[in-house]
């Protein structure tokens, strides 16, 4: 098993928490996003869209991040990240999607580029851009909880789940770009919860060998 990735790029920080938690260890191949090693034909090869993370298996590559949690967690059940429950599975996809599909896009490495290279925005206009969706995306995320009646420790229950996976890098990502975290106690109280748990500590991006300033 080999996971392709980058120590900040917050979808490969999702599975290093995953594969952490299934007790996997798989070989680590970085894949330098701000260098352009993801458009090298040699990694295009891999994965064709150019993106981290990349999960290969004997010849068999699995690209998205959600994707390859969900087969880490069908292919090695223990500890589960989805509920046995329909209901409570649909919420918990619901709350990592609303992460993976709402936030993340949104400020991913290739749209910050692209705002300034090809639509010329400073730096402060770009700030201004991420923080504006992230904090709006968690502020949603804390009213989904709050609305749930939370009761932690983690977002749905006393382990984790597909949802904390995805909520503990959206977190640090924030952090990056002074997002103000205000809005958001709860979140805050289960990345607290999460930063003690043995598997999302050492998935922190300033544990991997690829780690720079």
């Amino acid at each position: 098993m080999k996971l392709y990735g980058y120590f900040r790029s917050s979808t490969a920080y999702r599975c290093r928490i995953a594969l952490n938690l299934k007790g996997l260890a798989p070989e680590y191949v970085a894949v330098h996003l701000r260098r352009g090693d993801q458009r090298a034909s040699d990694y295009q090869n891999v994965n064709p869209q150019g993106l981290v993370p990349s999960l290969e298996i004997g010849g068999h590559v699995i690209t998205q991040s959600l994707a390859i949690i969900e087969w880490l967690d069908e292919t090695y059940p223990e500890p589960a990240l989805l509920p046995i429950d329909a209901l409570a599975r649909a919420d918990v996809r619901a709350f990592a999607l609303a992460i993976a599909c709402d936030i993340h896009p949104l400020n991913n490495l290739r749209v910050l580029n692209y705002l300034k290279a090809e639509l010329h925005l400073e730096q402060t206009a770009i700030d201004v851009w991420y923080r504006h969706w992230v904090e709006q995306g968690l502020a949603s995320c804390e009213r989904l909880l709050r609305r749930g009646g939370w009761r932690g420790p983690y977002c749905f229950g006393e382990s984790p789940t597909l949802a904390d996976v995805c909520l503990a890098p959206q977190l640090y990502n924030a952090r990056r770009f002074d997002s103000d975290l205000s809005a958001c106690p709860t979140l805050l109280a289960i990345e607290k919860v999460c930063k003690a748990h043995p598997a999302f500590a050492a998935a922190a991006p300033d544990r991997q060998p690829d780690m720079e300033p």
